[in-house]
């Protein structure tokens, strides 16, 4: 397998311009506990970034569509996402999943599972609103790969972290709310720079500051 090849085969990676290295994405309308919370005010899902912006042009979403049809139905999916990261992370050593879209299924979760196995010198950061997927996978495997972390997103704006998981994350709208680390990239011009707290297991939470 070459660039091209895997990259047909996984319907390419995105490149965020906030993120150090590349991700991937899937489609927001897709989101299955996200697509809820977006008709709920206050909700971290109600003004999603990836529902507007340039990921509503047209040839965005179609590409993100055909990564979601990849990413579950593909036998070569997990191939080569193996290959992409290794190829493309080799320097970064990071890796974000879902900057748009979120795990479909418990299959979708282990398959992301096999790939940080197969990169264990890359770091991946999962972030995620689908707390059964989660749950069920802890309940039948235990622990995530220790290159892989899983954060649990906050349900509403200023809410408290979901207590069930090692790792979470929340939105909040003053510093003072925070139960752990804050995210420096409103202080950044968006952007993480040289901070990888979303990647270190060490950050039990990651408070980001809405805007």
């Amino acid at each position: 397998m070459n660039v091209k090849q895997a990259w047909a085969e996984v319907g390419g990676l995105s490149k965020p311009s906030k993120m150090p290295s590349h991700g991937y994405s899937l489609p927001a309308i897709r989101c299955i506990v996200g697509s809820k919370l977006r008709e709920i005010i206050d909700s971290t899902c109600y003004e999603c970034y990836a529902m507007k912006g340039r990921y509503v042009f047209p040839n965005v979403q179609e590409a993100l569509e055909k990564r979601y049809q990849q990413a579950l139905n593909n036998p070569k999916w997990v191939e080569a996402m193996v290959f992409l990261i290794l190829w493309y992370c080799a320097k970064t050593k990071v890796f974000r999943w879902h900057d748009s879209g979120d795990l479909m299924s418990l299959e979708h979760l282990i398959a992301i599972v096999q790939i940080a196995k197969a990169t264990p010198n890359v770091r991946h950061w999962l972030p995620t609103r689908e707390v059964k997927i989660v749950q069920e996978y802890k309940k039948k495997y235990g622990k995530f790969p220790s290159n892989l972390v899983v954060r649990i997103s906050a349900t509403m704006v200023n809410g408290l972290p979901h207590t069930f998981h090692e790792h979470s994350s929340t939105v909040i709208t003053d510093v003072s709310l925070a139960v752990d680390k804050v995210c420096p990239s409103s202080k950044q011009d968006n952007k993480c720079l040289d901070c990888r707290m979303c990647w270190d297991s060490d950050v039990k939470d990651i408070a980001y500051i809405k805007h």
